[in-house]
């Protein structure tokens, strides 16, 4: 493979990886337009549609079914769970108990797992040559989380290591996500990206079906017509774009790029959710968010150099 190929495959994986974490970075508003439901009561919401949507998407090409045997479907209920349902209760969660800065704190280190655990891939960029761009990958996380840190804590210590440990399992989860949704993307040769994205569409629908029992039981409150409506508008939109459309754009960059570089790309969606931020909360970055910033665009250039010479080894690109 020529060097003008791997560049071109590069070029189109990152580009990939930017739309999905800018489509991906518009999740942490829905917690802000609708404040007046649950984390629980948002995942359902968000995923329901998600499922609906690709059921209706699918149907087309529902001989995609004969295709998925039992192995690929528990597959399928693994990854809709790690990536999707209980990552995203985990992380509302975290917000909701610890801030939106602690939380990105400990998020920021999903580029850090990812990129170590996909070093130990035959072929891949060895973790000194990544050294750089994992530091510069950290000192990122750290900015973004600075404030949290300087900032005397809010709510009881049980509450702070509640929201903490609630972070923590949702980089865990996103991790086993990233790492195995890669690994089987690159297995299933008949499977487009988007077909795999509607399959685990569909699954996450379901998982989500299931857990409306468990909203009912511990919801409280009641909401007028207008803000089961404004709830609804933002259930669809977020499945939309960042379930469908944000996963597909993954699912192809998953296809195109080593692990090693895959991990760099969860930095766009960190990127993009602090640009919304400062947009919705109409302001400029602070230092240490401008700091990040910087750091997190050094990091992405960094890895992608260190691929340059290595790529033609671990890369295989999907037409």
């Amino acid at each position: 493979m020529s060097d003008e190929h791997n560049t071109a495959s590069i070029s189109k994986g990152v580009s990939f990886g930017m739309g999905a974490g800018a489509l991906w970075g518009l999740v942490f508003l829905a917690p802000e337009l609708a404040r007046d439901f649950s984390p629980l009561q948002l995942t359902i919401g968000r995923y329901f549609f998600y499922g609906v949507f690709s059921a209706l998407l699918i149907w087309p090409q529902r001989q995609i079914f004969a295709r998925i045997k039992r192995r690929e479907w528990f597959a399928l209920i693994w990854l809709s769970l790690a990536g999707n349902t209980l990552y995203y209760i985990l992380l509302s969660s975290a917000v909701q108990l610890g801030g939106i800065a602690m939380t990105s704190l400990v998020i920021g280190f999903l580029p850090v797992a990812v990129t170590i655990i996909g070093s130990r891939d035959r072929g891949a960029v060895p973790l000194q040559r990544l050294a750089p761009s994992l530091l510069l990958c950290v000192g990122g996380a750290i900015c973004i989380g600075w404030q949290a840190l300087v900032l005397p804590a809010s709510g009881s210590v049980k509450t702070q290591l509640a929201a903490l440990l609630c972070a923590i399992g949702a980089l865990v989860s996103w991790t086993s996500y990233a790492v195995g949704n890669q690994r089987w993307l690159i297995r299933l040769d008949d499977v487009s990206a988007q077909q795999w994205n509607l399959l685990t569409g569909i699954v996450t629908g379901a998982q989500a079906l299931l857990l409306i029992p468990l909203t009912m039981a511990f919801s409280h409150g009641h909401h007028d017509e207008l803000t089961w409506l404004r709830f609804i508008g933002i259930s669809m939109g977020v499945a939309t774009f960042a379930s469908i459309v944000g996963n597909t754009l993954w699912n192809r960059m998953s296809q195109i790029l080593p692990l090693t570089l895959v991990g760099q790309m969860i930095l766009f969606e960190t990127l993009f959710a602090l640009i919304y931020g400062f947009v919705w909360e109409q302001r400029l970055p602070t230092v240490p968010e401008t700091v990040a910033f910087m750091f997190v665009v050094t990091s992405v250039f960094s890895c992608i150099t260190a691929h340059q010479k290595r790529l033609s080894i671990v890369l295989t690109p999907q037409s």
